[in-house]
């Protein structure tokens, strides 16, 4: 089978990462990488010895494929010159920063006849796929994602940087449409928010409140999904995942509590045997190398990739609603000191006019 040649936008911190692991796919040739910085390129060519470009669209004639791991605000320009091309494209989460710009590159992915592929890693996470049994048909999610100040990604807030992760994951385990979202957040260091909160409400019943923050003294990268079935707490840093299974008079309710004795033992064993928890063994994997290796099964099979290009839409247009929740937020008390996240000083207006307002601004822009 002749080897799939793939270049790589974006010689950043991510961009590296994807240029390392390209080169050590048997079906792959890494032919190329394009970044705007000499330094970056030098660095690329001394450890690769590949060609490297500052004009990304040099590299295109070379390439059967691209990985675009450039800043999150060219992937539309980006993304839509690959397609254009004609070239497959796989591209860092999130797909862009605005859902108009991610429904633009699925359409063009679909009439070039191209595979896009979006790299929301934690689906490859070994965590997520052992916590698989507890997953269908989610009743209540609720996740916590933490990290020091990354120092770059400031393109973008949490939300579009971190908590789209979770909402990428949530998405996954629902079809339905979100119903309502209340959010709240702030900006302390950045332009754009770097802390938030979000509780989001399907149509099928489903509430997922999820938490992100990029200015935390922890990292946490954790979610807990309950179900019918039981509840997964999942730790995708670790990676590990605790399967907790009602025991079957739990959930027939067939067991009494009101005795002094019964309520001492039902409480000792509530671990060992009512709610009893398994942890499935997990053997380290590396997701960013999984997802790539799904990039390459999709472009010569012609299937769908795990996490498809209107995947990556959907979680963009979910985040985009967390965003103007975040905007409609009217902030109490002291409005002086730096400007932040959420409005200050305006006169109270409903959620629908604010997000009708926020909608057409940024549309203008």
């Amino acid at each position: 089978m002749t080897r799939l040649k793939l270049g790589v936008i974006g010689a950043g911190h991510l961009g590296k990462i994807h240029a390392k692991l390209l080169s050590t796919i048997d079906d792959v040739q890494l032919v190329a990488v394009s970044d705007p910085f000499a330094a970056a390129r030098q660095a690329i060519e001394d450890q690769f010895s590949v060609p490297t470009f500052a004009d990304y669209r040099d590299l295109l004639g070379l390439v059967d494929g691209v990985i675009l791991a450039a800043p999150t605000d060219l992937h539309a320009e980006i993304g839509s010159d690959v397609l254009r091309a004609k070239k497959h494209l796989f591209i860092e989460k999130p797909i862009t920063t605005t859902s108009e710009d991610a429904d633009r590159l699925v359409a063009l992915a679909k009439q070039n006849g191209c595979t896009l592929q979006v790299g929301h890693v934690e689906r490859f996470n070994p965590a997520w796929s052992a916590a698989e049994s507890m997953l269908e048909h989610p009743k209540y999610i609720e996740a916590v994602r933490a990290s020091s100040f990354p120092g770059r990604c400031l393109d973008v807030g949490v939300v579009m940087d971190l908590m789209i992760h979770d909402i990428d994951l949530v998405l996954s385990l629902t079809s339905a449409a979100v119903q309502r979202i209340d959010a709240s957040g702030l900006s302390v260091i950045s332009d754009h928010e770097d802390v938030a909160e979000a509780r989001i409400t399907f149509e099928c019943g489903l509430v997922a409140n999820l938490k992100a923050s990029r200015i935390s003294p922890a990292a946490a990268r954790t979610m807990q999904v309950y179900g019918p079935r039981g509840y997964a707490n999942i730790d995708f840093s670790g990676p590990s995942a605790t399967l907790i299974q009602p025991e079957a008079s739990i959930a027939e309710r067939s067991f009494e509590l009101t005795a002094a004795g019964p309520l001492a033992d039902f409480r000792e064993q509530l671990f060992s045997h009512w709610l009893a928890s398994q942890s499935p063994e997990i053997q380290p994997r590396n997701a960013i190398l999984d997802e790539q290796h799904d990039f390459v099964i999709s472009i010569q099979s012609g299937s769908q990739p795990t996490v498809s290009g209107a995947d990556g839409a959907r979680a963009v247009a979910v985040a985009e609603q967390v965003l103007e929740a975040i905007d409609c937020r009217q902030w109490l008390g002291d409005a002086s000191g730096p400007e932040q996240v959420g409005a200050f000083a305006t006169p109270p207006e409903s959620v629908e006019a604010a997000s009708q307002r926020i909608h057409q601004q940024r549309k203008a822009a």
